[in-house]
C-alpha cells in the first residue's frame, strides 16, 4: 500500500505548492499562536485558495478555545482537524468534523487504550514526547513502543528526514507519514531541495 505523506507547518503559498508538485497528500495549518509555524487565519485563506484538486488540508489545534475553532473552520477550508493537544474524545468529536488525533509517545504510553478511546478519529498521530512542548521538536521516539496491530491507521511524526524515513516506513508501515522541521531551512519556511528528497525516499 502507498504510503501518504503530509507536509505540516505550511506558512507560505509557495512552500505549499513546492510540498504539492512533490507529491504531499496533505499539507498542515498550525492554529497554535506558541508555534513557530503559527499562520493567521488570512494567511491560511491564501493558502488554501491556492490548493488544487485533490489535497488535502489539516487545521492543526493545540487545546485550542471553541470559538477560535469555529472561527477557523467557517472561514478556511479544512478538511480534516488535527488535535495535538489534551482534548477528550468528546471534543474532538464535538465538531462533527473529520479529525486525528496526536498522541505523545514515551515508555508506558498505551496506544491500545488511545485507539479504543479515540475510536471517532480517522488516525492516531504518533509524535515524539517532550516535556512542556505540544509538538514540532524534531525528536525521533523509540518506534518500538508502536504495537504492531492498532486498530487505527498510524501517521509517524517525530523528527522524519530524508536520512530516516525509508527506515521509519520499513519498521513501522505507518499508513501516512507527517514532515515538518526535516524539510525547513528554518522554522516555518520549507527547502524544496529537501522535499524533493524526503519525497523520493518515501516513494524509493
Amino acid at each position: 500500500m502507498r504510503v501518504r505523506v503530509k507536509v505540516c507547518g505550511i506558512t507560505r503559498v509557495e512552500d505549499a505548492l513546492s510540498a504539492v508538485a512533490y507529491g504531499a497528500d496533505a499539507i498542515g495549518l498550525v492554529f497554535y499562536e506558541q508555534s513557530p509555524r503559527n499562520v493567521s487565519i488570512q494567511q491560511a485563506i491564501e493558502i488554501v485558495n491556492k490548493i488544487p484538486a485533490f489535497v488535502s488540508v489539516v487545521g492543526l489545534f493545540v487545546n485550542a478555545e471553541r470559538n477560535f475553532v469555529n472561527q477557523v473552520l467557517t472561514e478556511v477550508r479544512i478538511d480534516l482537524m488535527q488535535f495535538h493537544g489534551d482534548e477528550s474524545p468528546e471534543e474532538c468529536a464535538s465538531y462533527g468534523h473529520a479529525f486525528i488525533k496526536a498522541i505523545r509517545v514515551k515508555s508506558g504510553t498505551n496506544l491500545v487504550q488511545y485507539a479504543q478511546d479515540f475510536f471517532e478519529a480517522r488516525a492516531l498521530l504518533l509524535d515524539a514526547y517532550a516535556e512542556g512542548v505540544a509538538g514540532g521538536t524534531g525528536q525521533v521516539f523509540d518506534w518500538d513502543l508502536i504495537p504492531k496491530h492498532l486498530t487505527k491507521p498510524v501517521i509517524l511524526a517525530g523528527g522524519l528526514t530524508a536520512q530516516n524515513v525509508a527506515q521509519a516506513i520499513q519498521q513501522v508501515k505507518p499508513y501516512a507519514v507527517d514532515v515538518s522541521g526535516g524539510v525547513e531551512v528554518s522554522k516555518g519556511i520549507k527547502d524544496a531541495a529537501k522535499l524533493a528528497a524526503f519525497m523520493q525516499q518515501v516513494y524509493a
